[in-house]
């Protein structure tokens, strides 16, 4: 099952994950996964600087080694950002080894930029196993998950509703998913702008993930 929202009981279940980071001062937390993209994560730069919003983008080592000048634009900006593995890779279908070594291989693009080592980790696809898991946080990673996700990458569904499956579940302490990729561009380039809008207006702070 497809869920916008997180339900409490996978929160419960895998209470070792971050879903979401409860506060009382009307904080949310925008990331944003698959980059950088040419264009299309200076795109989203751009209109997270009009609304004064900071976000965490999840980038796909991969493309730091393609587009390094675009994931230190987004560091330069005051986003914060964490591993998504080199290869977007499915833990699910993966061997444990592999996958830490794919998740090491990101990392090897941090020191060729100077960048101190990344605390955060978005598995792709959300799928990862027990012991992948349990291996990622014994070297100081914080896996995080998501409160709502947007289903930008979905090409089935509207952009409009890509935008209600936000605005209609956001609430203090909310993590959201959007992407920054070719993929999910018809639907983030409607909903983005109209979220942040959203978010002014009802007063909540858009805030990056430590």
């Amino acid at each position: 099952m497809n869920w916008v929202k997180a339900h409490w009981i996978i929160k419960k279940l895998f209470s070792n994950y971050v879903w979401d980071i409860p506060n009382n001062e009307n904080k949310v937390y925008l990331t944003f996964d698959d980059g950088p993209t040419p264009e299309i994560t200076e795109w989203t730069l751009n209109q997270l600087k009009e609304f004064n919003a900071k976000a965490t983008f999840f980038c796909i080592g991969d493309n730091v080694r393609k587009y390094p000048e675009i994931f230190q634009k987004v560091i330069n900006e005051g986003h914060s950002i964490g591993n998504h593995t080199f290869n977007h890779l499915n833990g699910w279908k993966t061997t444990t080894n592999d996958y830490i070594e794919n998740v090491k291989l990101y990392e090897t693009e941090h020191c060729k930029l100077n960048i101190e080592h990344c605390q955060l980790f978005r598995p792709p696809y959300g799928k990862i196993k027990p012991s992948q898991s349990k291996i990622l946080r014994k070297f100081g990673y914080k896996i995080i998950m998501w409160d709502i996700i947007s289903y930008d990458f979905d090409n089935t569904i509207s952009k409009e509703k890509c935008l209600e499956n936000v605005l209609k579940n956001v609430k203090s302490g909310s993590i959201i998913v959007f992407h920054d990729s070719k993929k999910a561009f018809t639907n983030l380039e409607y909903a983005l702008p109209r979220t942040l809008e959203f978010l002014k207006e009802k007063g909540f702070v858009c805030e990056k993930i430590d």
